[in-house]
């Protein structure tokens, strides 16, 4: 394919990147947004609430992937990944390839027909594994571009969704397109990885079918839930006791990560105000070791959620055991009141995880070096003058990119990492009007 022309690449559509990419398409600038998955939205897409305010997560991002998917400066390319990025005579040349989706989405009426027609159901990765999918699948209602994709490596060639499509959009010919992309500068939004809950072997996430990790919680507290009520995946039964084990894979040596992750506290926390709105009756446990309530209105939703009828217990869970019944037995060092081991039974234990680094994109980097610190997150040059300008000249960095952080502050940290991107584009080449 020819080579491209852009301004700036975007790389990950998440909030941050959304974000980054409209406020230079609304300067004037040509952007290339690149995203790895088939829908763009990021993990925003996937809460029900944010906090402090209780405001509609759904509603803030699809606004924003409305504006992205129809903005006249923004080319958009999903289920795409970037290759290699190495220096060129206008700044960088990237080298993105797109995946086949096995369906022409200029064609496809998002009809759901094929959908209903594919007999194989695996496990849905936006319901973390709650419920099932089809092997060709819409990812979810408001999905961008919301066309369906195939999963080969699921698909068991029956041919049922090519017969059934029809708009004849099936297509099982499609081959990977490979697109080079020259742009003057790259903004990396590629957000963060979730940590696996499975690496603390004492609480029994995978085994016990009772202990969910919390994106598995909001899924289940969502308006959108896989089930058609508040219930534990075991049986179906409405969790009248949960507890939450805050600090999983964050603060803790032992699995590599020593940092907070700075917003398991509050999600932990929201979680819980809108589990008793739906279950008036359940008593809900949050085992801390600090709470960290530092934003705007952080402190009074702590104080709300304790005046609700919240329990805080500081203390460190080491283990977790199963009842006949399926209900769990909580074994923690009690570290606040009379010290000492102490245990608490629950019906439902979910694990706040963490935040990890999402930085394997580095790799793509060819003769460039884009340093990492000590963590694993994308080092920011100078905290004292940016906190978007990473060791690479022209290379930014916006939202969790460079560590954790809640959604107001991704969206402020990608509105700076848009304008210190224009202005090196100005200095260096000149302004969009100019060209």
């Amino acid at each position: 394919m020819p080579e491209e022309e852009y301004d700036a690449l975007v790389i990950g559509a998440g909030v941050a990147g959304m974000e980054a990419a409209i406020d230079l398409g609304d300067m004037g600038f040509k952007v290339m947004l690149v995203e790895k998955e088939p829908t763009i939205g990021g993990k925003m897409l996937l809460l029900s609430k944010v906090f402090p305010t209780l405001d509609c997560a759904s509603c803030i991002s699809g606004t924003k992937t409305s504006t992205v998917s129809h903005h006249q400066n923004i080319r958009l390319l999903t289920y795409s990944n970037v290759d290699e990025i190495e220096k060129s005579k206008s700044g960088f040349r990237a080298r993105i390839i797109e995946k086949p989706r096995y369906v022409d989405a200029s064609l496809c009426t998002s009809c759901g027909d094929c959908e209903d027609a594919c007999p194989i159901i695996v496990p849905n990765e936006f319901d973390f594994g709650l419920r099932g999918r089809k092997a060709i699948y819409i990812p979810f209602d408001t999905a961008v571009p919301k066309s369906a994709v195939l999963d080969l490596d699921n698909c068991i060639y029956c041919m049922q969704c090519e017969r059934t499509c029809p708009a004849d959009a099936i297509d099982f010919l499609q081959v990977p397109k490979v697109h080079t992309v020259n742009v003057k500068a790259i903004i990396l939004a590629v957000g963060f990885k979730l940590f696996q809950a499975e690496k603390k072997k004492d609480y029994r996430y995978g085994e016990y079918r009772n202990v969910v990790n919390s994106m598995q919680m909001e899924r289940i507290v969502s308006p959108t839930r896989p089930y058609n009520a508040v219930v534990r995946p075991s049986d179906g039964k409405e969790p009248q006791n949960i507890g939450y084990v805050l600090c999983t894979g964050s603060r803790d040596k032992t699995v590599g990560n020593p940092r907070c992750s700075q917003v398991c506290c509050m999600y932990s926390m929201k979680q819980a105000q809108l589990i008793m709105g739906s279950l008036p009756a359940a008593d809900i446990t949050l085992y801390y070791m600090d709470i960290r309530a530092y934003g705007k209105g952080f402190e009074e939703f702590y104080r709300q959620s304790r005046d609700m009828g919240v329990k805080f217990v500081r203390g460190k869970v080491a283990k977790v055991e199963q009842k006949v019944n399926t209900d769990l037995t909580v074994y923690y060092e009690d570290t606040e009141g009379s010290g000492g081991m102490k245990k608490a039974d629950h019906d439902l234990l979910v694990l706040s995880v963490g935040l990890l680094p999402n930085t394997d994109i580095v790799k793509a980097f060819n003769g460039i070096k884009v340093e990492l610190d000590e963590v694993g997150w994308i080092k920011v040059r100078d905290e004292g003058k940016s906190s978007v300008l990473t060791s690479a000249d022209g290379v930014f960095a916006a939202g969790c990119t460079t560590g954790p952080k809640d959604i107001p502050d991704s969206v402020l940290e990608a509105g700076a990492a848009a304008s210190q991107c224009a202005a090196y584009i100005i200095k260096k080449m000149g302004s969009p009007i100019e060209q």
